[in-house]
């Protein structure tokens, strides 16, 4: 799976040196910065390390349509400085248990000429390669990555996704509000899954609910590579919950079979970012029906999905129909673009010292796209671009000040349809 296709996203370039391989997270202390390279006026110019394979593959469609839009918008209204945005490298995460596949992602990105790496989308694999990444000096940023661990881990790290803490808390108190007390949790052990398990878990018993099995220290988590879930699913049935919170990736597709074949009855299932997908051609109609989930970021607007399902057909030759994480790739890229505008260069240290200002961080004056935000910019002004994804400015440890979560619930044909969103501080 490519991230640009041979059509140009808006006079994209791919650069042909850089190797293209696939690869996606786990933990590390704070990364040391190398020192900053010389200013640079060339080609602004980016590296993907994102899940090409494995079990986040179903996210890639949006994120890949998020990308090509932002430097559709950014090219057609003049570049960076008079020059087109280049992809120059597509390295794949990977996911599970072989972390190889991440490290040689990491090296091939570093080794691309890029400035601004974005990637990965697992919280655990970017944790992995974090302090690898920017220790070269490079600039790196996830649209997606949720572990409240990675908040501040280094100033050459940033996301437009907000931290589990936000997501936790939105779901966790979806239900209480659903009148549930008693909760059941299957995870797999992996950062990002035992953050957001204890992030819940955490408010549903400060809101009076138990949490009877797959709690916090049982030891009931299963690896990221597990296959079969008969035995988790018997547990959680028997423990006599009335809502189930699953925090998987694409395990969820092996898992939901399961539920249906002991009879668990789904409307009780609560499902989160990594696993929150439309299964219409997965499942019977009306197996999710009633089963509810999280996204974090807003919902997509009419013109904004219109958008990016016309240039997902276009650049990659298929049918767009989840926008999970669109928006805050959008962002990303569109952010790095302003604050390189700002910086007046395209190298990751001089890009790194404006990505808070034009967020909004110090003011400024509001703006939405890139072409508004840049003609602000040479005049003068400051900014505060306010994008597709609805988060506040970028805080003192490089995540959105605020965000929203939406609230989605499965309708007969096994899509998440969008209820309300949650607003939260970070």
């Amino acid at each position: 799976m490519k991230m640009i296709s041979k059509r140009s996203a808006g006079a994209v370039a791919l650069v042909a040196s850089a190797a293209l391989v696939l690869t996606a997270c786990s933990g590390g202390e704070s990364a040391e910065t190398a020192p900053a390279e010389e200013s640079s006026t060339g080609a602004l110019k980016i590296a993907t390390l994102l899940p090409q394979t494995g079990s986040l593959g179903f996210l890639m469609p949006p994120v890949q349509a998020g990308i090509a839009q932002a430097l559709a918008d950014i090219n057609a209204a003049g570049g960076v400085l008079g020059e087109d945005v280049e992809i120059v490298a597509e390295a794949n995460e990977g996911d599970g248990a072989d972390i190889t596949i991440v490290e040689k992602g990491a090296d091939d990105v570093i080794a691309s000429g890029a400035s601004f790496v974005l990637g990965a989308m697992s919280s655990s694999r970017t944790l992995h390669v974090v302090e690898k990444i920017t220790g070269e000096g490079l600039l790196m940023g996830s649209p997606s990555n949720t572990a409240s661990g990675l908040s501040g881990i280094s100033p050459n790290y940033f996301r437009t996704a907000p931290p589990d803490s936000v997501q936790g808390n939105a779901l966790a108190n979806q239900i209480l509000a659903d009148g549930k007390s008693s909760v059941a949790f299957m995870t797999f052990n992996d950062d990002y899954g035992l953050g957001l398990r204890d992030t819940i878990q955490e408010v549903l018993e400060a809101g009076g609910a138990e949490v009877v099995y797959g709690a916090k220290g049982e030891g009931n988590e299963f690896p990221v590579d597990q296959t079969s879930f008969s035995a988790e699913v018997t547990a959680a049935k028997a423990s006599g919950a009335d809502a189930l919170v699953i925090v998987t990736f694409d395990q969820i597709k092996a898992i939901i079979p399961e539920l249906v074949a002991q009879g668990v009855d789904l409307s009780t299932v609560y499902l989160v970012d990594g696993n929150t997908n439309g299964f219409e051609a997965d499942f019977d109609p009306g197996t999710l029906t009633g089963a509810q989930g999280s996204i974090p970021g807003a919902q997509a607007d009419e013109e904004f999905q219109a958008q990016l399902k016309e240039i997902y057909s276009a650049e990659f030759g298929g049918e767009l129909v989840s926008f999970t994480y669109a928006p805050e790739a959008y962002d990303l890229v569109t952010i790095v673009a302003l604050a390189a505008t700002k910086a007046g260069a395209t190298d990751s240290a001089s890009i790194q010292a404006e990505l808070a200002a034009v967020t909004g961080a110090n003011g400024g004056e509001e703006c939405n796209s890139f072409a508004d935000c840049a003609a602000l910019l040479e005049a003068g002004d400051e900014i505060a671009y306010v994008g597709k994804s609805g988060t506040g400015p970028l805080n003192a440890d490089n995540d959105p000040s605020s965000a929203s979560i939406g609230i989605y619930k499965y309708d007969e044909t096994n899509n998440p349809v969008f209820q309300r969103a949650v607003e939260g501080a970070i």
